[in-house]
């Protein structure tokens, strides 16, 4: 009986010294980690003049000339973070191809350049379908558009470019991107 008792008691301690640390110092520490980086605890939001406009974290689709495009996305209806993931259609598969294919023409037509300009990440999607960055050189390739129909100047619209585009992680890991949804919020924060 008194080996029983010894077992028990020592469950005991353990179940009582795994709550502290699972049940209160573990979620204080997080909550201690995400008071030090607010914006980042908050699902990175991007807000204009007061209103909730999208997440720096997940991309999202953009209608009409005025806005930056995004990459295309095959993640449900388009940026559905419930349904991310890839095609998995593999790079000979008929089906990609002609996705890729419409998509170049379609690309190459709207911005006014030959189809051999359009970058690569401008007819692809991204593994997640909720990459919410672009190359430097599709934004580049949408400058043009995008100031003649807001009506600003091409200068304008790079130097707001060049504020969206960051650098590789650490000077090396990655390469240079550009957020559309950062960048579009800097669109419509010229409008207000």
């Amino acid at each position: 009986m008194s080996a029983f008792l010894k077992q028990s008691l020592a469950g005991l301690r353990v179940l009582l010294v795994m709550t502290v640390i699972l049940g209160l110092g573990y979620p204080l520490a997080v909550f201690g980690v995400g008071a030090l980086m607010p914006a980042r605890a908050n699902g990175s939001l991007v807000v204009v003049d007061g209103e909730t406009v999208g997440s720096s974290l997940i991309g999202q689709t953009f209608d009409g000339d005025e806005w930056f495009r995004s990459r295309p996305s095959v993640a449900g209806d388009g940026y559905d973070p419930l349904a991310s993931g890839a095609s998995n259609l593999g790079p000979e598969n008929p089906e990609l191809l002609a996705g890729v294919q419409a998509r170049r023409a379609e690309v190459a037509e709207r911005e006014g350049v030959d189809p051999d300009q359009v970058p690569v990440d401008a007819v692809t999607a991204s593994g997640s379908g909720l990459d919410p960055h672009i190359s430097p050189e599709y934004a580049d390739l949408q400058v043009a558009r995008v100031a003649r129909e807001r009506g600003l100047s091409d200068d304008v619209v790079r130097e707001l470019l060049a504020q969206a585009t960051t650098t590789p992680e650490l000077g090396f890991l990655g390469a240079p991107r550009v957020n559309v949804v950062e960048l579009n919020a800097a669109l419509l924060a010229l409008e207000q």
